[in-house]
């Protein structure tokens, strides 16, 4: 019920709740309520502070390994995929992400940026209208499809 309350607030007229909305989301989608895979989560958060990619990315794929439905194990490793320069593997992960939790926006905002980072536009305009379908008040992905769509206009 919160989860469903929350998506329904982000797309709201009021950016100070979708804000709330947002954070309340993160919050529930960070947990599994796995012991273990929520301890495994935090090193490889703390991992990711530490620009430590390989650590993280081994914390991520043991708790993938542990929860497969878990979609934060995933959506966080797409996240050091990305930061670590292999944008397909990042793809992958964001859709592994968005096959268990579909309206995952920060999935489709880093499968957005992989697309761009591969000159992939018309792929990276997809998604992010998808991500902001979700959630309109995310001011970055707004910018990234008018990037992605300039793109398009230019090679087109």
């Amino acid at each position: 019920m919160i989860e469903r309350e929350a998506l329904e607030t982000l797309r709201g007229p009021d950016p100070a709740r979708a804000a709330e909305a947002e954070a309340t989301l993160w919050r529930l989608w960070l947990h599994a309520g796995i012991p273990e895979v929520d301890a495994l989560m935090r090193d490889g958060i703390a991992s990711i502070e530490r620009q430590d990619f390989a650590a993280a990315e081994r914390c991520f794929a043991r708790i993938i390994d542990r929860a497969p439905d878990f979609a934060e194990g995933w959506n966080k490793r797409a996240t050091v995929r990305y930061l670590a320069g292999n944008h397909a593997g990042a793809i992958a992960d964001c859709r592994e992400t968005l096959a268990r939790n579909p309206n995952h926006f920060g999935a489709l905002s880093g499968q957005g940026l992989c697309h761009l980072a591969l000159g992939e536009h018309q792929e990276a305009v997809r998604v992010l209208r998808r991500a902001l379908a979700i959630h309109p008040h995310l001011t970055p992905v707004r910018g990234n499809l008018r990037l992605a769509l300039s793109e398009l206009v230019k090679y087109n």
